[in-house]
């Protein structure tokens, strides 16, 4: 390869660079270590999507062989299930509360206590220990909480004169908005913990200067602080969405989707056909379906809102 030179000089003649050589020892090495994770992950994640697509076609009730083909029947009654319909109904509103009420509040309280204030990690351990606890251990001390007779009644009782105690988790048009106060109870400090950690890597320089410049601490908080934190919350955002779509545990301990299916999800829904009526190739159908949505869902989200955050620097 020749390149070009000024008038009256020669030009300088340098050779094609070849490619790198594959270094064998170490690809050995990355496959080595690779091994392990990928026949976990084979086994333990790839085999029983594929396992719980192949029972899908099947009327099978869990004893015996596949027998009962019924291709893809069950996918088609889940689909114009109401019930189901309903179900992804409340993870959506689940979903939508967790963005707009529960995220804003962990924001707001980072804001506060990850400034330089007394007690700072007092007021850290109180927000995250909530978030400790197993979601069966909060499930059973909140269903307690909500008994007409019980906790939150009392407490509401001797704030209001006259209040009438409710059924918080019997109640059809309050059930599923007190669920979501527990959820926000135990999750909120694990958000909160997120952007405690973001907001130590936004350096203090940029938000004196902007006071510095005569901006007002909202000011700063609106166009230096959320702007740099931004892909803390778009993570936050990420794994709230996705949580809200597989919720079970707790609501499971606490109202097993009712009353009158006003608290059912995507999870107990399936939980109840496949353990409870032994309809299993139904519930792998709607287990599939489950994986489908959240799946679909982590895809675009990364590839239409994360994606800045993967993008690699220039250099």
């Amino acid at each position: 390869m020749q390149t070009l030179a000024p008038p009256g000089q020669a030009a300088v003649s340098r050779p094609m660079t070849a490619a790198r050589p594959l270094n064998l020892r170490r690809a050995l090495t990355v496959g080595a270590f690779l091994l392990p994770s990928a026949v976990v992950y084979s086994l333990f994640v790839l085999f029983p999507l594929f396992q719980a697509g192949y029972y899908g076609l099947y009327r099978w009730k869990g004893l015996g062989p596949l027998q009962d083909y019924v291709g893809l029947d069950n996918f088609d009654r889940v689909l114009h299930d109401e019930i189901f319909r309903h179900a992804v109904g409340n993870n959506l509103i689940i979903l939508f509360l967790s963005i707009t009420l529960q995220l804003p509040l962990a924001i707001a309280l980072a804001l506060l206590v990850g400034r330089k204030m007394r007690g700072r990690a007092f007021f850290r351990t109180v927000f995250f220990l909530p978030y400790v606890l197993s979601e069966v251990v909060t499930g059973v001390v909140w269903f307690y909480l909500l008994q007409p007779e019980t906790g939150v009644n009392v407490l509401l009782d001797a704030l209001i004169p006259g209040f009438e105690p409710r059924g918080w988790l019997g109640e059809t048009n309050t059930v599923l908005y007190s669920l979501f106060v527990v959820i926000t109870w135990r999750y909120l400090g694990f958000h909160f913990i997120l952007y405690l950690a973001g907001l130590q890597n936004i350096p203090r320089e940029l938000e004196e200067a902007a006071r510095i410049d005569g901006a007002s601490t909202l000011r700063v908080v609106r166009d230096v602080t959320l702007p740099l934190l931004g892909p803390t919350i778009r993570l936050s955002i990420f794994l709230s969405a996705l949580g809200s779509l597989q919720f079970f545990d707790l609501i499971w301990v606490m109202t097993t989707g009712g009353p009158v299916n006003a608290s059912e999800t995507m999870a107990t829904y399936m939980y109840k056909f496949s353990f409870q009526r032994f309809q299993l190739g139904y519930g792998a159908a709607v287990s599939l379906l489950i994986f489908a949505i959240c799946f679909g869902f982590a895809l675009l989200y990364q590839r239409l809102v994360m994606r800045r955050d993967y993008a690699e620097p220039l250099v």
